[in-house]
Formats: structure tokens, sequence, C-alpha cells
């Protein structure tokens, strides 16, 4: 069976969807005021913006994706994306593109929107959450895409109906021979990628995807190796850790972010590291080359796709977006009587040693940011195999690559996430530092790094290997340490009500679930946008074609429902009552 087959039957919800679902019916927006002091209001146009600002990611030429079919013939974008989960945009810039897809350059391709826009219904309502995790499957958009252009490339008269399409009345048979070098050249990249990357046995599925699997993948499977493909396809292996996409409120406070903790976080410095080696897993384009006449010594913006100046303005918009507040009646008194349950202590069955709010470690540009603990509490490992000290990659073009003050140069084979760092690091300095060695400039970068020392020094946390310690520590003053290795993030729970599936890899579909010991958690279960009320999360109940997840509790399979064991000892009186408190936050 195809890969591209293989996605569509383990993620039938993504594929059937049709006008009637979330994708496209009439709803209401939850209520999300900015907790963040002067970042402005969440209104129309900054969700609209939201939605359609680029980022520089590089998908697939527009003029390419508007003239490809599906393998039923059907036009690809025929119905917006929707049969994978997407959500309609009627406001979008570029008429039927769906919500977090823009057009730039000529170019298609997701922005933040794209994974982090949630629609979620409740007794034949929906309810639009910005900010919210995404049920969409990246990875059956990404293997279909892949068997679309794969069959247009392996039929000559296929092929010349698509040249004909792209070109348009400005079509000759010189120019067909041209594009179908270029297409070549896409589709060897896409299709490496594609089957080197996405698992085949057990599919990623709708709302999870391997963000950070995909990042290095691309990074240095695609990217560092000699043109003009620029791959080294050995660096790739299977992406096959995937996890929930965090929700985006709150999360320019946090000190720490991605699931693992591995990244410093919590100021705009900060915050254009994280989203610039985003950019880099999806569809983006770095190639660097080594080029003396630079401060660094070779050149990362030359051909580099990120767009800076939209991940500033997705930034500020990020930090407008806040929790968003339960839209349905909530039993006071016994929300009251849960509030004093999570502000025991985590033996008792709390939560706010871990996940309340408390001091962070202060950033260059944010003295109060909000602390993030990052602790072994028993869930899945499975993400941690891409940081095992055996995993080294061939550093390609960027090799002997450093960044002075920060980090060492590359060695021939090198940590893939320490390529990563390099790459990020070196964009970000050279975009905002545009010096080259000649004198007169020379003179002026010895100026400029002196006065950004401390900037230069906070650029030590970016893609750090987890448990490093990166521009420095900072210990929660309440959550309490843990023994084991395999860490995660414990966030601020404001909002968490609209996060469901639980747990970072997405194993468990309500908080009421979480609650119960281990071992009782279901471990069959449908991913979709049907919600329970009562259960704080997803519904029993969904479409039939709901994306099918079934998990277990062994620690390294990637779905393990186990671990986070706390408040599973309260009676089921405190379980109601500490729930109903949730929903308030």
């Amino acid at each position: 069976m195809s890969l591209s087959k293989v996605f569509r039957s383990a993620a039938l919800a993504a594929v059937i969807l049709a006008a009637s679902s979330s994708a496209s019916m009439a709803f209401e927006r939850v209520e999300q005021p900015s907790s963040i002091p002067g970042a402005g209001p969440w209104d129309e146009k900054a969700w609209n913006d939201y939605y359609s600002v680029s980022q520089g990611s590089r998908l697939i030429p527009w003029n390419w994706i508007k003239a490809l079919k599906q393998v039923d013939g059907q036009p690809f974008l025929a119905d917006g994306f929707a049969r994978y989960g997407y959500l309609a945009n009627p406001a979008s810039p570029t008429p039927g593109a769906p919500v977090g897809f823009v057009v730039a350059d000529g170019v298609f391709g997701p922005t933040c929107a794209a994974c982090h826009t949630r629609q979620i219904e409740v007794e034949g309502k929906a309810y639009r959450i910005d900010g919210g995790p995404s049920f969409a499957d990246i990875g059956a958009l990404w293997a279909d895409l892949d068997t679309a252009v794969g069959k247009v490339l392996a039929d000559t008269t296929a092929f010349s109906e698509f040249a004909k399409a792209v070109v348009g009345n400005a079509y000759d048979p010189q120019k067909e021979i041209k594009l179908r070098a270029e297409v070549d050249l896409w589709h060897a990249r896409h299709h490496a990628i594609t089957d080197k990357g996405l698992p085949k046995d057990r599919p990623w599925g709708a709302g999870r995807i391997d963000a950070v699997g995909m990042i290095l993948n691309r990074v240095t499977g695609l990217d560092i190796g000699p043109g003009p493909t620029h791959m080294i396809p050995e660096n790739m292996r299977k992406a096959d850790a995937p996890v929930r996409p965090p929700f985006l409120w709150n999360a320019p406070r946090q000190d720490h972010t991605q699931w693992l903790g591995f990244a410093d976080n919590g100021d705009r410095i900060l915050a254009m590291s994280r989203n610039v080696g985003q950019v880099y897993g999806v569809f983006g384009e770095l190639f660097p080359e080594k080029d003396a006449s630079h401060l660094l010594g070779f050149n990362y913006v030359k051909s580099n796709s990120v767009d800076f100046k939209g991940l500033i303005e997705l930034e500020r918009l990020t930090e407008r977006i806040g929790p968003p507040k339960w839209p349905w009646p909530v039993d006071i008194t016994l929300a009251g009587r849960g509030k004093l349950i999570y502000q025991r202590p985590y033996e008792e069955g709390g939560c706010a040693d871990c996940h309340g709010v408390d001091q962070g470690q202060p950033r260059l540009l944010n003295p109060e940011t909000w602390c993030t603990p990052v602790q072994d509490v028993g869930t899945d490992a499975r993400e941690y195999q891409y940081f095992a000290p055996d995993w080294k990659v061939d550093t390609g073009v960027l090799t002997g690559a450093a960044i002075p003050f920060v980090s060492p140069p590359l060695e021939k084979t090198d940590a893939p996430v320490s390529v990563l760092a390099t790459a990020t690091r070196g964009a970000m300095l050279q975009h905002f530092m545009p010096f080259t060695m000649d004198a007169p400039e020379r003179q002026r970068a010895d100026v400029a790094l002196a006065l950004m020392q401390p900037l230069i020094e906070e650029l030590k946390g970016v893609f750090k290997i987890p448990g490093t310690p990166g521009a420095g520590r900072w210990a929660c003053r309440r959550a309490p340490e843990t023994d084991g290795k395999i860490r995660y993030e414990a966030r601020v729970l404001q909002g968490v009500w609209a996060a469901a599936p639980y747990l970072h890899n997405a194993s468990v579909p309500s908080l009421a679930e979480l609650l119960k010991p281990p071992q009782e958690r279901v471990n069959d279960f449908k991913v979709g946008p049907a919600y329970d009320i009562s259960a704080v999360g997803l519904a029993a109940q969904q479409k039939p074609s709901a994306f099918p997840m079934k998990t277990d509790c062994d620690r390294g399979s990637g779905v393990s429902h186990c671990g986070h064991d706390f408040g599973t000892a309260l009676s089921a009186a405190d379980k109601r009552a500490l729930l109903e408190y949730l929903k308030t936050l």
C-alpha cells in the first residue's frame, strides 16, 4: 500500500470532511481577551491577519497547486483542504485558501494558524478557538501532495495538461521542458522527506505532528547538502514521535518552550529564534553557504525563505491571543471547592505547584516571565529519540560553522539539534547584523557585537540539548524536582479546557480521563471536534469518519497514555469540583 493510501485510510476523518463539518459550518467565537498588558485587542483585524500573514514557508508554487489534481481527478484545492480538517477562511486574501495558508512571492505555504486554530462542536453548534491546537492532518496532506505530483510526473500526457494549466496562454513546449525540470527538482526533495520522514505503519493522524522530527529532517536532510537538491538523504529518519501542537495563548510568557523544554523563551529575541526554527520545519528553505566575506564565515540569509518581518508581526499577534473563556454555564459553588483542591500541594492532588503562575527566569527584554517546570512524570518517552547521543548527522556545508561567544564549530558529524541551533542563531544574527569583513563594516561589527553581547549571550539557550544549562537554569519555586531524564514542560493551565486531547502526545481524550489511574484510562478513542462539557474534552461519540486513536502504556511507543498520575486518588466528588474549576481558568 502506498504511503498516501496509508495516511488516507488511517486518517479517514481528514479525508471525508464535507461542507457540513466544523471545517466550514457557521461558528461562534469564544471570547479571548489578551492577558499580556499592552498587547492589544483580539479583534477581527487581528484574527484575519493571524490567519494570513506569511512566515516564509514554501510548500509549493501557487500556480502548480492550482493546476494539480487529486487522484480522483478533482482539483487538489477543491474543498479548501476541508478533507484534511483545515478551516475555511472566507476573508483570505487568496480565495480558496483555508485558515493558516498564504501565498507569498507566488508560493503557497502554511503559517502559524494552520496548526494553531481550533473549532469544536457542542449540540450542533461550532465554537472557534484561536491559538488552540487544530484537528488538521498535515501528514495526510503531505503524503497526498507527494502522490499527486508524482502521478503527474509519471504520465507525459498528464504533465503536458498540467504545464498548460500552469503556464496559461503563454504556453510553448520549451516552457514545458523548463517547468518539468523545476517540478522534478521539487518532487525529488518533497518525495525524499515524505518517504524517509513520514511513518508508514502509524500515521500522525488528526491533531498530531512530529514537528521536532521534521524540523531536524528538513534542516539536516534537505538544506545543507550540495546543490541543486541540497539533500543529504542519509541524515533523515522516521519522524514517528508526533505530539499535539501546543496552545499559543500565554506562550510568549513562558521561560521555556517546546514540549521537551529545550528552547529558552520569554522575550521577543527568543521568540524569533523559536519561530525561525519552526519555519524551517514547515517547508521553509535555508540553503546556507560558505562565504568568507561575511562576519560568521557563512551566508545564512542569501537563500533563506524565513519572512522575518512576518514573524515579528505574528509574534505580536500571538501576544494578543488570550486564554479562551468557557462559553457555557459554570457551577460557581462547585468551582469554588475545586479551586481549593487545585491549590493543594501536588502530593494531595493539587495542580498549582506545577501548573500555576510563578516567577520565571528573567530575560533580557522581559524580566517578568512565567516559570515553566520541565519534569519527568512518567509520560511517553519517544520524542527523546531525537536527542540520543549516538544520533549524529553529516553537517554538510555547515561543517566548521560556529557562532562567536555562543557555540563551537560544528564537527563533520554532529548532533542534529546542534545543526539546527547554529542555523537559527546564524540566520538571526546575520539578518539583524548584516556586516561583512570589509574593514569599515568590521569596525562597526565589533562595536555592535560589544553592545549586543547580552543579546548574543541569550542565544545560548536557543535549541539546546535537553538537560544542558544553556543560558542558565531557573528552578521553579513550587514545582518539585524529579529524578528521571524524560522531562516535558508543564504549562500554566489557563484555557486548558480547550486543548484536548491531553499529555504532550495527545493520548488522553479528556481531563476527566486524565484524573483516572493510568491503567484505567481508555486506550481507544476518536479524535474529532465533538466536545463533552462534562468530561472537559473530546466527546466519546464523534463522526464515523473521525480519526481512531489507539494508545497503550508502553513508554517508548509514542502513544503511551500512562504517567502523570497526579489527582488520580481524589474522591469522585473532588474530581468533579476540580474539573468545574478548570473550566474557569
